[in-house]
């Protein structure tokens, strides 16, 4: 069984306050006479279901076509948290779900950014100090159902810079309201678009 947790991208999407809205431009329609439809796009790459690449948030950090798929694809598990309202997951709250054999892929379930048209700025984000743990057990890849990896108002980035000590890849944006906490495969591969700091994924979790 296959669960899609990638949000549908089109021009009602929130993006991040600021960023390019997603648009769609018409080059010619059926239903307008012509012989094919033909479109084109503009939007920020953070849309909907994405990866972060390392250049987003370092100026050392390679572009996302530069980036070893295999963090993308693979065992995984969805975790379930409740931390308070624009609170920061921790450590000691998922201890007991990281028993056993861990995935190197894990994937929170915050349920704080419930409509994927709507920009709510109270998401729950990563305590950097799980992050560190999560890079010390062999983490490849953490995944979240709000907009971001760290708090709305924040500047400096600590939880994407704990990304990038550990060489962690992200995914931000994810929808996990239909799924449940366990184990899963992970397929999520970004574009292979050169120089950008992020790409689109149609991420989808595999039951065993």
């Amino acid at each position: 069984m296959i669960f899609d947790i990638s949000p549908t991208v089109d021009e009602n999407i929130a993006v991040w306050p600021g960023d390019v809205q997603f648009q769609r431009q018409w080059q010619c329609r059926i239903a307008e006479g012509s012989n094919m439809d033909l479109s084109a796009l503009t939007s920020t790459v953070h849309v909907g279901a994405h990866g972060d690449a390392p250049s987003h948030f370092h100026r050392d950090g390679a572009s996302i076509e530069q980036l070893d798929l295999e963090p993308y694809m693979g065992p995984c598990r969805v975790i379930a948290v409740e931390p308070p309202i624009g609170g920061l997951i921790r450590l000691e709250e998922i201890a007991r779900q990281l028993e056993g054999n861990c995935p190197e892929r894990l994937l929170f379930k915050t349920q704080s950014f419930p409509n994927p048209q709507i920009f709510n700025e109270d998401f729950v984000a990563f305590d950097p100090d799980l992050l560190d743990a999560l890079g010390q057990r062999g983490v490849r890849l953490v995944g979240i159902d709000t907009p971001s990896v760290d708090p709305f108002s924040s500047k400096d980035l600590p939880a994407h810079q704990m990304l990038y000590k550990h060489d962690i890849r992200n995914l931000e944006g994810l929808v996990l309201s239909d799924v449940e906490a366990g184990d899963y495969e992970l397929i999520a591969l970004p574009l292979k678009l050169k120089g950008f700091d992020a790409s689109p994924v149609r991420a989808v979790l595999r039951a065993f």
